[in-house]
């Protein structure tokens, strides 16, 4: 037996052990399942996901292995969490378009092993997630190039029981979308999503191309491919091309080459632990109230990255407010600010809880 061959060996066996542990170690996250089901827990708790990671580590002795081990404890970790959902059954996900369109490629990445729920529109996630009939749901939030989708904001201020438990930036590559044989040359009419529109409007404009807005840009895609005119396109994505039998006619046509769609994760279940969280708030309509609120959220040491604004509805020309924090809801800090805010608001309440993380841990 060569070397080769006994390195192979060596690995079968190890492989062997690994899956008699596997099975055991997924028959404990049944157990944890059914303790937060029976608890009112969420599945995701980054705190603790943080804390085994941290652990893990320091059992390794050949530290040259550890961001390759660190690698590993999280693709596990994020197993578990889809094998819990699915214990639980809770791996339905709603999301608004149908399959191809953003929301869905963003949804297909951060739960791979979901039963996605296509939804007409976005209040549409709100209600297959507030009924239960989803865990959660995916939405878009802001774009890089576009700015915010204000109705996803308005829908997290109306749905009181709501909360954001995860955010995934999701890099945006537009491209036109024609029938096989078409030329660009024939494209005479383009369809897609507003904020889709928006992205690659000087493309348009350089051809003089007239957008008329669909739903999503899956639809848009889906209702070139089904009406066989080659003078009409398509923006959408190149997964959307291959999903519907487009090609490809010119690529990469939006404007920002840097062009990112923020996604969230809404479920009837807050999260406990994160680095950043949101807070939804409206203030008494006189001077300095608002100033009030942000000296209150500088004064204690929490960096705001967003602010804004949206009018309240049923009340002309009087606004809520939406901020983004860093930091941690669990430490005095983010308590002793909580409760002056109380004291400075009308209304103030955390509308979500979570961390800016790769990818694969929020798998």
């Amino acid at each position: 037996m060569n070397e080769l061959e006994q390195a192979r060996r060596t690995i079968d066996q190890v492989d062997r052990q690994m899956a008699a542990l596997f099975e055991e170690r997924m028959a404990a996250v049944a157990q944890v399942a059914a303790y937060k089901e029976a608890h009112g827990l969420p599945v995701l708790d980054a705190g603790r996901e943080a804390q085994v990671v941290e652990k893990n580590l320091a059992l390794l002795k050949n530290k040259d292995l550890a961001p390759y081990y660190t690698d590993y404890i999280k693709h596990q970790m994020a197993l578990s969490r889809q094998y819990q959902t699915k214990v639980l059954g809770r791996d339905r996900v709603a999301y608004q378009g149908v399959e191809g369109a953003f929301s869905h490629i963003a949804l297909k990445s951060l739960f791979p092993r979901a039963k996605a729920v296509a939804c007409p529109t976005f209040g549409g996630v709100f209600e297959e997630v507030a009924s239960g009939r989803a865990a959660c749901g995916v939405l878009p939030f802001e774009n890089s190039h576009a700015g915010d989708v204000a109705a996803v904001l308005d829908l997290c201020y109306a749905h009181k029981d709501i909360f954001v438990t995860a955010v995934y930036d999701l890099p945006v590559r537009q491209n036109l979308l024609g029938l096989p044989g078409a030329k660009l040359s024939d494209v005479k009419k383009v369809f897609s999503h507003p904020q889709a529109i928006a992205q690659s409007e000087r493309f348009l404009k350089s051809l003089s191309l007239p957008a008329e807005s669909c739903a999503n840009t899956a639809m848009a895609a889906k209702q070139v491919a089904e009406g066989g005119d080659k003078s009409l396109a398509a923006i959408a994505s190149a997964e959307t091309a291959a999903l519907y039998g487009l090609e490809v006619l010119a690529a990469d046509i939006n404007s920002d080459g840097d062009n990112t769609t923020r996604f969230i994760v809404i479920s009837r279940t807050r999260a406990t632990a994160g680095d950043r969280f949101s807070l939804l708030f409206t203030v008494e309509h006189k001077a300095g109230m608002l100033a009030r609120v942000i000296q209150a959220i500088g004064a204690a040491g929490f960096n705001m990255e967003s602010i804004k604004s949206r009018p309240k509805p049923g009340v002309p020309f009087e606004y809520y407010f939406y901020v983004e924090l860093v930091g941690r809801t669990d430490s005095d800090g983010a308590r002793a600010l909580l409760k002056e805010l109380d004291g400075v608001c009308d209304t103030v309440r955390v509308l979500g809880v979570y961390s800016r993380s790769a990818k694969e841990e929020r798998e």
